[in-house]
């Protein structure tokens, strides 16, 4: 009997050691806020989850690709897809995470028609997010991109610019600082949530929450099947994340599932 119950310590002991932790990587803030949440909920169903915060958008795909992740939970798909052009890495999409409309800020002007001509506009130096403030230019009629650019659009793309407005391009997480410096600045949700913002109040102008720009999570091709995968995505779509996002963020982020 003695030698039974040693036995049953032992198994249990060994299904522990070979209980799967799971390393998500998210950038601070928001991302990071709401996977802690996807954690509790996942370890009560059984999934062990690691968080692993990033301070800027190029390195946690790197590090998916390089095997120092399991997944990731921080970017969009448009985003996703101009990394993958620029690498060849085996990255895919699972599933969506929140919407988080992209808003313009300014501390020189209270509104979009109060721009002067030849203000400076900075918005975000990689392919995705440049474009995503060149669209809400565009939606506002401050300029006029070619037809058909969506979410490559460049400042090449510009076909009118009655303004004659300027652009500066800057990486994503230097755009809040850059705020005394020039007119307006296209800030990414989470960067401008950790420099005070409130973008659902502060922001003079947002892009449509429809569009390609919902949020994701990724996993490498070759994991995109694997039980983890789901239980990753249940623990994240369930009802107390759904009830943190509504109640913790009023708005500025937005459960997209």
């Amino acid at each position: 009997m003695r030698r039974l119950a040693v036995s049953l310590i032992a198994l249990a002991f060994a299904g522990a050691a070979h209980a799967e932790t799971i390393r998500v990587g998210v950038t601070a803030g928001p991302h990071a806020e709401i996977l802690d949440v996807v954690k509790k909920v996942a370890a009560e169903r059984g999934l062990d989850i690691k968080p692993v915060e990033f301070t800027d958008y190029v390195v946690p795909n790197q590090a998916l690709a390089q095997k120092e992740l399991e997944a990731n939970s921080f970017q969009h798909e448009p985003y996703l897809k101009a990394q993958l052009a620029k690498t060849g890495w085996t990255i895919v999409k699972v599933a969506n995470t929140i919407a988080s409309p992209q808003g313009v800020y300014s501390v020189k002007v209270k509104a979009l028609a109060d721009l002067k001509p030849g203000a400076t506009v900075a918005i975000a130096n990689d392919p995705s997010n440049g474009a995503r403030g060149l669209q809400i230019l565009a939606l506002h009629g401050l300029i006029k991109l070619k037809d058909g650019v969506g979410a490559t659009a460049t400042v090449a793309d510009i076909i009118d610019n009655p303004k004659k407005l300027k652009f500066v391009e800057l990486d994503a997480a230097q755009l809040p600082r850059s705020l005394q410096d020039v007119d307006l600045v296209s800030i990414n949700n989470n960067y401008a949530v950790q420099a005070g913002l409130d973008p659902s109040k502060d922001a003079l102008a947002r892009e449509n929450v429809e569009g390609p720009w919902v949020n994701i999570i990724a996993v490498r091709e070759e994991d995109k099947d694997k039980p983890w995968v789901k239980q990753l995505i249940d623990a994240y779509h369930s009802d107390p994340v759904k009830q943190f996002v509504e109640t913790r963020f009023k708005g500025t982020y937005i459960p997209a599932w």
